[in-house]
């Protein structure tokens, strides 16, 4: 059947959205079209059939697009063409991707894509929770095997009330953003930023977020009922039990001696160790191991050491509260923290917790710095932003650097949410925060908010407060639960649950958390936001013993700001024909001019001595000279009456005859020298704004041969009429009457 459309429509959070099905893109596993307001979001689910040779992973990839054509607009730049995912894009294919991965079974190993195109928007409808409701939908009522529905939604809290997915423009009335994915009794991923808010007030709106979500996987349900395929056949192969025996008898001594080595690199040293003589001895006796001499020995032996170090990792803290190398549940490790560790940067440090190093350097500058960026809903520039970096030396690999990836976009997004809260808005720099991983054994993300915090207060830039980050992580059997501060990263992989928190002593900045199970309940929430709380203390604590608040001045280098007001209707005189006017003051006082809409104007440099006398300069431009105000001005031209001056570029006036000297004088040219330097006082401004200018109010001027003005007329020859100075004019007697001229009208 060429069309069959069916429409499923349910009320969340106080919007309508719906479903449709049987349309669009029948080829795929499953398309659905999720609408509400004017957004439009498709999402298709693809899954393979065969499984690649060698296929040891699960390939889930995500794809959300938003094309322009949605919004009615062009693409910015030279290219017209929507090409490799934005920032953006990227990050909400990971918000996607992240509580959808758990919910496949264990052992599916078939290529698996999730697309959602942005095909039509309005800021009344957000494309990204209906790219996420989208993927769940389609997911559901596909033959590919998946343990939802779930429901994914934005919490934000406006005039102290939880409004979900409230409108584009609402966001900036709300003093949190909580990205909720969950199923219809827990919770399976969480992300978002807050102004400084206190624990119990994220937990509120997550739970609340969760509620809500309760409904629409409700709703889900019914749609699967009515138009969903029957799951297509798939069984996981079945551990190998005897091998899994076999090494749990001959390993578990030498395993249990590699888990109390600290050094993480030693560790797995050992750990590699074991896994080649596991190799060996199933080569010599494949049997014994359940093996054939078919199998992949490299790869058996590396699925049976890990499935032996996650059984007693998990065993150790379930029944002993004891981790690798002893340490406690709720231990934070050796914290070192440093600043001002680089030379020319603006502001750096150097933060160190274990094995886990971050070092942060900032740069400060004007609007120029400003990071762009182009999507759907409008061109955004950010004064601030926060650039990580991984590179493989980080944990002792040997290969290049190809790139940012999606895991460095979205480590460097988290940090730079936990930041920014508490960067003033009336901050007037754009600042540049770049955070490098030098070595990485668990959470160089809140590594990096700690080292970024630090350095940011290095370079003077005045914060709210202080922030610090900490990862939490999860071991539970489905009875019993464990909660581990500031995990390894063994430990996460391992365990059951990776829970990021950010803030200062007050409050949380920042959120992520993703799971490995089918979700969270919330007695495991609560205890490990209260847990995270306490870590995070602690690491502030220690951050404090070298920096707590900023350096009160900026370091040799970092460009000075001053910033003055002019009217909205001057801006123009300001910058001048092309430009010819601001270009010229930045090029002889070598500064940078910045012109907002409003009139604020800053200006930078270096040279604090080069801004103010720019800055005096174009306040005369501006606003004129000031009456009773004393200038220095240079002789433009000399006439009989008088001299003109420039106070300043496009600023000056006539200095008349009367104010130069006290004496009565004939010629201003036995004062005064054009190109001279004097000092004039502005005596009035006329209705007309011309400024009558004096020098005699300032210091009367003597004559420049000496003499007095009397003595001069006397030596002085007796000077003809001024008609009859130049030879060349005729005087006037000499001339035709009028009445002999022709009049203008016989002119041919």
């Amino acid at each position: 059947m060429l069309n069959n459309k069916r429409e499923f429509t349910y009320n969340f959070g106080g919007k309508d959205i719906t479903i449709e099905t049987g349309r669009m893109a029948k080829q795929a596993d499953a398309s659905v079209i999720v609408t509400s307001g004017g957004t439009q979001v498709l999402v298709t689910a693809t899954s393979a059939t065969q499984v690649k040779d060698g296929q040891d992973f699960f390939p889930l990839l995500v794809e959300y697009t938003e094309k322009f054509y949605s919004a009615g607009k062009f693409l910015g730049g030279f290219l017209k063409r929507e090409g490799r995912p934005s920032v953006g894009e990227t990050l909400n294919a990971r918000l996607i991707d992240r509580p959808l991965r758990p919910l496949f079974p264990e052992g599916y190993m078939f290529d698996t894509v999730i697309s959602c195109t942005v095909i039509s928007y309005s800021p009344e409808g957000d494309p990204e929770v209906l790219a996420a409701i989208g993927a769940s939908a389609a997911l559901t009522i596909s033959d590919i095997p998946f343990a939802g529905p779930i429901g994914t939604c934005k919490v934000g809290r406006i005039d102290g009330q939880f409004v979900i997915n409230p409108d584009h423009d609402k966001w900036e009335e709300s003093d949190m953003e909580i990205v909720v994915a969950a199923s219809d009794n827990a919770i399976l991923m969480v992300e978002g930023e807050a102004k400084v808010a206190p624990e119990q007030d994220v937990l509120d709106a997550i739970f609340y977020g969760q509620k809500e979500i309760e409904g629409f996987v409700s709703f889900l349900s019914d749609i699967q009922k009515e138009v969903g395929k029957e799951k297509r056949e798939f069984v996981s192969a079945a551990a190998n039990k005897t091998m899994l025996e076999k090494i749990r008898t001959d390993y578990t001594a030498t395993a249990r001696e590699a888990l109390k080595i600290t050094d993480k690199l030693e560790r797995q040293k050992a750990v590699k160790a074991i896994e080649a003589q596991v190799k060996e001895a199933m080569a010599a006796d494949p049997a014994a191991f359940g093996l054939t001499e078919d199998d992949a020995f490299g790869k058996e032996a590396y699925k049976g050491v890990d499935e032996l170090m996650y059984e007693m990792l998990r065993g150790d803290i379930l029944d002993e509260e004891k981790r690798i190398a002893g340490r406690g549940l709720a231990e934070v490790r050796e914290i070192e923290t440093e600043t001002d560790v680089l030379k020319v940067p603006h502001g750096s440090s150097l933060f160190t917790r274990g094995e886990t190093q971050v070092m942060a350097a900032v740069t400060l500058g004007g609007s120029k710095g400003a990071q762009m960026s182009d999507r759907i809903i409008g061109t955004k520039e950010d004064q601030f932003y926060l650039h990580y970096n991984f590179p493989p030396y980080s944990v002792g690999e040997a290969r290049g650097v190809r790139g940012v990836g999606r895991r460095e976009q979205g480590h460097g997004n988290l940090a730079e949410r936990a930041l920014k809260a508490v960067i003033p808005t009336d901050f007037p720099y754009t600042t540049r925060l770049v955070c490098e991983v030098l070595e990485s054994n668990g959470s160089s993300s809140m590594g990096s908010v700690c080292s970024g915090s630090m350095a940011l207060m290095d370079a003077g830039v005045p914060l709210k407060a202080p922030v610090a980050g900490i990862a939490m992580g999860l071991v539970t059997d489905g009875e019993r639960f464990k909660i581990l501060t500031d995990i390894l990263g063994d430990e996460d992989h391992l365990g059951d649950m990776d829970f990021k928190v950010a803030g200062t002593t007050e409050g949380i900045t920042a959120i992520q958390m993703d799971i490995k199970i089918t979700g969270l309940t919330k007695e495991i929430v609560e205890k490990a936001m209260a847990q995270a709380r306490e870590g995070r203390l602690h690491i502030l604590e220690e951050m404090a013993k070298t920096i707590s608040v900023e350096r009160k001045t900026l370091k040799e280098g970092v460009p000075v700001m001053k910033s003055m007001q002019i009217k909205q209707d001057q801006i123009g005189g300001l910058i001048g024909p092309g430009g010819k006017n601001i270009k010229k003051l930045q090029e002889d006082f070598d500064l940078v001019i910045e012109i907002d809409e409003d009139g604020t104007t800053k200006f930078i440099s270096t040279n604090q001595e080069a801004i103010d006398e720019c800055m005096a300069l174009v306040g005369l431009q501006m606003n004129g000279p000031e009456v009773g105000k004393t200038y220095t001005a240079k002789v433009a031209s000399l006439k009989d009456y008088g001299a003109f001056v420039d106070i300043a570029s496009g600023v000056g006036g006539l200095v008349h005859i009367s104010e130069i000297a006290d004496e009565r004088i004939t010629d201003a040219g036995d004062y005064l020298d054009e190109g001279q330097e004097v000092q004039i006082k502005v005596l009035e401004i006329d209705k007309m704004g011309r400024a009558k200018l004096s020098i005699k109010a300032v210091e009367a001027l003597k004559r420049k041969d000496g003499k007095t003005e009397e003595e001069a007329q006397k030596d002085a020859p007796k000077r003809e009429p001024r008609e009859s100075r130049d030879g060349d004019r005729k005087p006037r007697g000499d001339r035709k009457p009028r009445g002999d001229r022709k009049p203008r009208g016989d002119k041919k």
